[in-house]
Order: structure tokens, then sequence, then C-alpha cells
């Protein structure tokens, strides 16, 4: 047995939408999870053309999502930061202020679209940042980072339901134990900027954080935590993002690059963080706010 979800901006799902697929496919009676934002209802099979039929959802701002029915509650989170949790690069953010920032804007969107090697980009934008105060981070993270929407309710919903909630970035330390706080994830992994006298030195500790490391920290937790990987919500926008995407139970690629997208079948470029709600079957009403 399949679910298929449909979900929208609030107030832009019309009932008419969803029956006129649900009848196309055969599909049960429709469950509204939020009235005009988000319904699902169940198919035997998933449909030859389902692609099709998301590309045109795609051009009235609906999501579609089919995915197996069994499973879909999921123990643990597993988030990117940057273009996922928080609405910024935070590493574009220093390099603003530092006066390299369309430079390293430039790099970021090439690494995280996959042209280049994440590690590598990595140490080149870093090291634009040399001789940059400390203190601007404090400042960076005052004035220029704010959460993607829904982010605070999909942690507390979670959590409340016996989630286990955490926060892997190729990013910053000293931004993940931030906006890890703030969110109320149970944990952080990041990348740690070097810093003496006061000073960025230009470069990262060792070893970095890039792919591997998250898809390290999927099998690490789920083992720590003594649940299967297959009980795991993963979401992310970036390259870097696609092993743990891809050995989740539920990879979503969230507003995510064209080429992150198209190799993922979880795909959300309408909603919120609260569509990751939805997809488990979480109504409206049962969410959790923060």
């Amino acid at each position: 047995m399949f679910i298929a979800t449909l979900i929208a901006r609030p107030g832009a799902l019309e009932p008419v939408l969803v029956e006129s697929l649900r009848n196309a496919w055969g599909g049960g009676e429709a469950l509204w999870l939020s009235p005009d934002e988000a319904a699902e209802f169940p198919l035997q099979t998933i449909p030859t053309n389902r692609w099709d039929v998301w590309s045109e959802l795609q051009r009235q701002k609906v999501d579609l999502v089919i995915q197996r029915a069994d499973g879909r509650r999921k123990k643990m989170l597993l988030a990117d930061m940057d273009s996922t949790m928080i609405e910024q690069e935070c590493i574009d953010e220093l390099a603003d202020v530092a006066g390299v920032g369309d430079h390293v804007k430039d790099i970021t969107a090439r690494a995280m679209n996959g042209e280049l090697d994440f590690e590598g980009a990595l140490i080149e934008r870093v090291a634009l940042l040399k001789g940059l105060d400390a203190s601007v981070i404090d400042k960076v993270l005052a004035t220029r980072i704010t959460y993607m929407p829904g982010g605070k309710t999909l942690l507390a919903t979670m959590k409340a339901n016996g989630a286990h909630c955490v926060l892997v970035s190729g990013g910053f330390t000293a931004f993940t134990a931030k906006v890890a706080d703030d969110l109320g994830f149970d944990e952080n992994r990041a990348n740690t900027l070097l810093i003496e006298e006061g000073m960025l030195t230009g470069d990262v500790a060792r070893p970095i954080l890039g792919r591997a490391a998250k898809v390290q920290a999927l099998e690490e937790i789920t083992a720590r935590l003594g649940i299967a990987e297959a009980d795991v919500i993963a979401v992310g926008d970036g390259a870097n993002d696609l092993g743990m995407l891809g050995r989740a139970g539920s990879g979503v690629a969230l507003h995510a690059k064209p080429s992150v997208a198209e190799q993922c079948d979880i795909r959300i470029n309408h909603g919120d963080l609260t569509a990751l709600l939805f997809l488990q079957g979480y109504t409206g009403n049962s969410f959790v706010a923060n």
C-alpha cells in the first residue's frame, strides 16, 4: 500500500484538485491533514504517470509525494542546516562581511549543485575569511540569520512524539550550536572554524565534515539509539546531502538544487518544513507549537 500526499501553501490546495487526482488514480478516500493545505489518499500501486503529474502540479505550486504507507512515522530527524533549517548559507554571510561575498556565493552555489568537490570548495572559501575578527560570527548570527518557516514546529512535534533530532552541517559549529539550541535539536555536528588571537585563521579543523561524514552520523547515531536507518527522515538541499538522503528511510530534498532534487523521490518545493510532518501522516491540529 502507498500513500499519495499533496501539499501546498496554506489556503492554496483546492479540494477539486485532490478529488480529481484521487479519482484518476483510483485511490482510496482522501484525508485532509490540514484544510486547503495538505491531503493524502491511499494507492495500491505507484501510477506510471507519476512524474508527469508531479510536473503539472509543480506548475500549480503543489508538491506531490508518493511513498509506502508502512513506516512513515519516523523516530529520528537528521537535518542539514544551511538553506534547510535556516534561510541562509553561513559562510556566504561571513564572506559578505569580509568583502568577498559575491565570489564566495558563486563557489557555494556551484558546490551545493555538485559542480565542485565539497571539501576543496570549503577550504577555498574559508581561506578568504582569513583575518576576519571572530566577533563577526556573533554579529552575523544576531543580524543575518533567519529560520526556515516551520522548523520549530517540526522539531517540537517530532520530539513530543519521541523522536531524536540531529543537526548535521558542512558549515560551522559556531552556528550549529546556536541554531540547535534555538530550535531544540538533541545534538549537532559541523566543522570548526580555527581562531587564533580573536581572528579567523582562514582554515578549519580536520577532518572536514562533508558528504561522507553526514552518512557516518546517520550510521553512528542510529546504531547508538538502537533504531534502523529506515526509521530516519533526513532533509537537505545540497549535493553533500545526497548520501544521507539516499540512506535514510525518507530523504527529503527541500527547496533543493536541481541536480539534487532530480536524484530524490521526495521533493518539497512549495511547502515549508511542516511538510515533513504531513509526509509522516501528522495532521495540522496535532502539531506542537513552540
